[in-house]
């Protein structure tokens, strides 16, 4: 037997270990199509064959309380994500903002922005805003929370937001050589802790190739996911866009960001995952978007129309739901994101 046909045993009968996954990690292209057809089939049996598309448009704006400010200067990203957020610098604004949004039919709002020195954003100042609108609208409230402190995660949950979206990186390399924090793996743990003491709805982000372009810790993110005991409904999986006029990063590998997914779809059977909007775009757009399909996500944002045309040629039975919404949204607030006709004209009809 050779030893790709001992991985299949061992993923089918759910014995495979984090060797097993490192050499997954690194199988070709040649090799990797018996075991994605695994991760597929698995989705469509737990699943019922359906692929969620989620546009948020402007009815699930994103909003960042530091306007375009941020003090780490990470290498990958530099404010340029900050730029793309609407600027909300105080309570009032963001009030009127999301009271304003709501009356004309918003359905949520992303609550981001930059991050202090020590990792944390400082969203703590606008949490009695928040806590307000939540009592009076059922917009749903997504938050970037970053390295927070139990204050701040007291204060979340009484607040009553829907998601924390939160980055994990169990990659020190990372930590001091791209996002410059004077932190450790520690400090991650610590937060999750926090979110989970505090019971908050804790939605684990991935980005695949942070380190430069390349699959470098991963699969320690994946196994951190699996023993704090999480239990996420849902993972979403982002991936590096290089920074222009990088020499020092390159666009990650459509077929690496497709093996995290498989292996997360393997450890993780019956939990939903997305295809996040911050992904490499251009040449590889739809190699990315066919490939993690294959690969077992549920979920996908903004997908191209080649895409959606080709999955339904490959797989005439598909259900296809879509929504106007973060990808992240909990699965019981779906009935307030369903898309109209009018916000997914560009799939009809494909």
């Amino acid at each position: 037997m050779s030893e790709i046909e001992q991985l299949l045993d061992k993923i089918k009968s759910g014995n495979a270990n984090w060797s097993d996954f490192s050499y997954f990690l690194n199988l070709s292209k040649d090799d990797i199509d018996p075991l994605f057809n695994i991760a597929y089939e698995m989705t469509k049996q737990n699943f019922n064959n359906t692929l969620k598309v989620y546009n948020p448009t402007n009815k699930f704006p994103a909003v960042s309380i530091t306007g375009d400010k941020c003090a780490l200067h990470c290498e990958h990203c530099n404010e340029r994500y900050l730029k793309g957020m609407k600027p909300i610098l105080n309570n009032l604004d963001l009030e009127l903002f999301l009271m304003k949004h709501y009356e004309n039919g918003g359905v949520g709002a992303l609550i981001s922005g930059g991050c202090e020195p020590d990792g944390s954003v400082p969203l703590m100042g606008f949490l009695n805003t928040i806590k307000k609108i939540k009592s009076q609208t059922n917009l749903i409230i997504n938050t970037h929370t970053g390295l927070l402190h139990e204050a701040t995660a007291k204060k979340l949950a009484e607040a009553g937001v829907d998601i924390v979206s939160f980055d994990i990186n169990l990659d020190e390399e990372i930590i001091r050589e791209i996002y410059h924090l004077d932190k450790n793996l520690m400090d991650y743990k610590k937060a999750i802790n926090l979110l989970k003491r505090y019971k908050l709805n804790i939605v684990p982000h991935i980005c695949v190739g942070l380190y430069y372009g390349k699959l470098h810790k991963e699969l320690e993110s994946i196994k951190f996911i699996l023993d704090s005991e999480i239990n996420p409904s849902l993972i979403v999986l982002i991936a590096l866009i290089p920074p222009k006029k990088s020499i020092k990063f390159k666009t990650p590998k459509a077929l690496d960001i497709a093996k995290v997914v498989a292996i997360i779809r393997f450890l993780f059977p019956h939990t939903e995952i997305s295809l996040g909007c911050i992904r490499p775009r251009g040449s590889i757009k739809i190699e990315l978007e066919k490939y993690a399909i294959k690969a077992g996500i549920t979920r996908i944002e903004i997908p191209s129309k080649q895409t959606i045309k080709w999955l339904k040629k490959e797989n005439p039975q598909i259900k296809l739901k879509y929504f106007s919404a973060c990808c992240a949204i909990p699965k019981k607030f779906e009935n307030l994101a369903m898309s109209k006709d009018s916000d997914i004209k560009r799939y009809l009809n494909l």
